[in-house]
This record gives structure tokens, C-alpha cells and sequence, in this order.
């Protein structure tokens, strides 16, 4: 199996979401005196710890979904903060470093669900069967 597609050991997801937590809880705290993230809900999704516990991949949505690469070149800016305050609220041996990015699941799960709602561009129906079975079950 390819090292670089391994599944994430308990460990990592237990760290991960510990991470997770910590970071939303000094977002929502209002620690962060950045003039982008006033008034903004933050949403950290997804932390993704690397093999090492080194490295955080911290996944971040702004609610509404509007201003995201602002909010997350925000959170990037204060990346030294946001690890020190980790540093005190997760008792690890290395504080990871941090990289944020848009979460773009949300965005994908809403182009799907928009495909399957849609009828095809051939007048199908989404659920497969065929037009004229639609109709009998219809009474047309």
C-alpha cells in the first residue's frame, strides 16, 4: 500500500479532533483580534494530524460560506497566536504547525444533491424510470 494513502491511525484522529476542538473554542472565545474575523462564525470542520503529529491541517468554513479565502489568510496571519494557545490547551509533546484551509465539502456534497434533484437533459427523470412509467403511476 502507497504510504502517502494510508488511512489515519486512532491516534492522529484522536489528535486531530482534540485540535479541532481547542481551535474552535479560541475562535469562538473572540480571541482573535484580526479585523476579517470580526463578527464572522467560524466552523473548523476537520483537522487532519500528519503521521507525526507534527503537522495540522486545519479545515475552516466562514458561516454562509462567503469570505472564505479572507478568513483563512486571516487564520494564517495568526497562526503563531493560534499555536501558542494550542500549546496550552492540548497537551502534546511537539505543538503542530498549523495550515488552514477552505473546506470545500459542503460545496461538493451541495453539487451532488443538485445532480440528483436535477432531471437529466434528456427530459429523465432523476430516479431513472422511464417518463411514460412516471405518468401511469400519476393517473395521466
Amino acid at each position: 500500500m502507497d504510504r502517502s494513502r494510508r488511512l489515519p491511525s486512532q491516534r492522529q484522529l484522536r489528535v486531530g479532533e482534540a485540535v479541532r476542538h481547542a481551535l474552535s473554542a479560541i475562535v469562538t472565545r473572540g480571541e482573535l483580534h484580526d479585523p476579517a474575523l470580526q463578527g464572522v462564525s467560524i466552523t473548523v470542520s476537520e483537522v487532519r494530524m500528519s503521521p507525526d503529529l507534527r503537522t495540522a491541517t486545519a479545515f475552516v468554513l466562514p458561516l454562509g460560506g462567503q469570505g472564505t479565502e479572507e478568513i483563512v489568510a486571516a487564520l494564517r496571519h495568526a497562526t503563531p497566536f493560534l499555536r501558542q494557545r494550542l500549546g496550552h490547551a492540548v497537551p502534546l509533546k511537539f505543538v503542530p504547525h498549523l495550515h488552514f484551509q477552505a473546506d470545500t465539502t459542503f460545496d461538493a456534497a451541495e453539487r451532488i444533491d443538485r445532480l440528483l434533484r436535477d432531471d437529466g437533459a434528456d427530459g429523465a427523470p432523476a430516479d431513472g424510470a422511464p417518463a411514460s412509467a412516471r405518468d401511469d403511476e400519476h393517473g395521466a
